[in-house]
């Protein structure tokens, strides 16, 4: 299995399956990353159609273009959700990526990696916390497979499980237990869209709130949103600068703890210092 690649994922948008006109649109968003859906915005009579559309979008080579793909599967507890992952399975040209909705419990996880590595398949996985099941099982379900590169939180789900508003301050517990249990297995972790389109203030306020909790990004409905989103999770060039020095010190230094402007800096530090780093890195490419 290979190693997790850091990388941006600064914003999200999600392209319907049913329409593989829209794809290259999302594409030349600006996102860091597409999700392909065939989960909740897909009707039932059209799930079959539009996972056919969807995994026709990835027989053909995809651009280099640094933009990450995914394809949002049903949930596996349900019939679409297995129909998708046969499609998958069988397909020879499979998605770099599935996203996994609804997840309860990280026997569900393990299962589609063992499907996937028995299929030769290279596929990683994205995870998506917005049951109570899975809110509670959030950090086994972030360790529960390697092929694992992000988590999200499914905030308008979560809200209604939780039987609360689906505000910031309501949701405060639910993010960031998510937060603790990406950071526990080294994932990035990834915010709910901000639904309202027409409060853009709204939106960047939430981004900056969420960012300061320990997210790495955030999902977008529209991709008037994605710009801001990209503003406020793109390390500053101050922050760039000090990550890159910090690093440039520590590896000269032959002890595990270095002072810089007066702070201590120990090996725990380093790995957000070289997260700032690689995607600083990958930006300016």
């Amino acid at each position: 299995m290979t190693n997790r690649i850091i990388r941006p994922r600064r914003s999200f948008i999600f392209t319907p399956g049913l329409r593989p006109d829209m794809f290259p649109k999302a594409l030349a968003s600006g996102t860091d990353i597409v999700c392909v859906e065939l989960e909740d915005g897909i009707a039932p009579k059209d799930k079959a159609e539009a996972r056919q559309k969807a995994l026709a979008l990835f027989e053909t080579p995809q651009a280099d273009d640094g933009v990450e793909r995914i394809l949002r599967i049903n949930s596996m507890r349900e019939r679409f959700g297995i129909e998708d992952v046969n499609a998958v399975l069988n397909s020879k040209t499979p998605p770099p990526a599935l996203m996994m909705p609804k997840l309860r419990t990280p026997d569900e996880v393990v299962i589609l990696d063992q499907l996937l590595t028995e299929a030769g398949h290279t596929t990683r996985l994205h995870v998506i916390i917005e049951t109570n099941e899975g809110l509670e099982a959030a950090f086994e379900i972030a360790k529960s497979s390697d092929r694992i590169d992000a988590m999200f939180f499914g905030g308008v789900d979560m809200a209604a499980e939780l039987r609360c508003q689906n505000t910031f301050d309501a949701m405060i517990y639910a993010r960031s237990r998510v937060v603790h249990a990406a950071a526990a297995a080294g994932l990035d972790v990834i915010d709910v869209p901000f639904l309202d389109l027409d409060d853009s203030e709204g939106m960047r306020v939430e981004a900056e709130k969420v960012r300061d909790l320990g997210f790495s990004g955030k999902g977008s409905v529209h991709p008037k949103q994605i710009a801001a989103l990209n503003e406020v999770f793109t390390p500053s060039i101050a922050q760039i600068d000090r990550a890159r020095r910090i690093i440039n010190e520590f590896e000269n230094a032959d002890t595990g703890l270095i002072v810089i402007d007066g702070k201590l800096i120990e090996k725990p530090v380093m790995r957000e210092m070289y997260r700032i780093a690689a995607i600083a890195d990958r930006l300016e490419q």
